[in-house]
C-alpha cells in the first residue's frame, strides 16, 4: 500500500510533467496546453453523457425490481475517470477515457468481479453447511436457529422471564 501511494503522489505528478514537457517541445506550449484544455472539455461532456446514461440505467434496474450493481459500479467507475480526465496531464487522461468508455469499464467490471470472486468463498462451507444443519463446535453456525437480529442475551431472557412470572 505504501508504494502504491508513493506511485500516485510521487511517481504519476512526475510522469505526468514529463509527458507534457515532452509534448511541448515536440509540437509547442500552446498547442499542448490547448489539447490539455481541449481534452478536459471532451472529458466533461463524456463525463456528463456517460452520468446520465447511467443513472437512468440505475433508475429502470429499480423500478423492474432487480439490484442496480452493474449501475453503481458504473456509476463509480464514471466519476473516477471523469476526475482522471479533468485533471490535467495526458496519463491520466488516457486511464480516465478508459473509465468512461462503456466497452471497457464492461471489462474492468468482469475482472474485478472475477478477481473478488476468486478472493472470497462464497457458499455455504463459510457458515458450517446448509441452512438448518446442525453442527458441533462453537460459533454462530453452530445453533441453526440464531439469526442476525433475532438473538437476545441470557440475562435479558431471563430477566423477561422472571417479570412474566411476576405478573403472572
Amino acid at each position: 500500500m505504501p508504494l502504491l501511494l508513493i506511485a500516485l503522489f510521487i511517481v504519476l505528478p512526475i510522469a505526468e510533467l514529463y509527458v507534457i514537457i515532452q509534448v511541448g517541445g515536440a509540437i509547442g506550449v500552446l498547442p499542448t496546453l490547448a489539447l490539455l484544455v481541449l481534452d478536459s472539455l471532451l472529458g466533461a461532456a463524456l463525463l456528463r453523457s456517460q452520468g446520465r446514461a447511467t443513472w437512468t440505467r440505475f433508475n429502470q434496474a429499480l423500478a423492474a425490481g432487480r439490484v442496480p450493481a452493474a449501475e453503481i459500479f458504473d456509476g463509480a467507475m464514471i466519476i473516477f475517470g471523469g476526475a482522471l480526465l479533468l485533471t490535467p496531464g495526458f496519463i491520466t487522461d488516457v486511464f480516465g477515457l478508459i473509465l468512461l468508455i462503456p466497452p471497457t469499464r464492461v471489462l474492468l467490471r468482469r475482472t474485478l468481479s472475477g478477481m473478488a470472486k476468486r478472493r472470497v468463498s462464497f457458499g455455504w462451507s463459510v457458515f458450517g453447511g446448509a441452512p438448518g444443519e446442525r453442527r458441533a463446535g462453537p460459533g454462530p453456525a453452530s445453533r441453526g436457529y440464531d439469526h442476525e437480529g433475532t438473538a437476545t442475551e441470557v440475562a435479558e431472557a431471563r430477566e423477561l422471564s422472571r417479570r412474566e412470572e411476576d405478573r403472572g
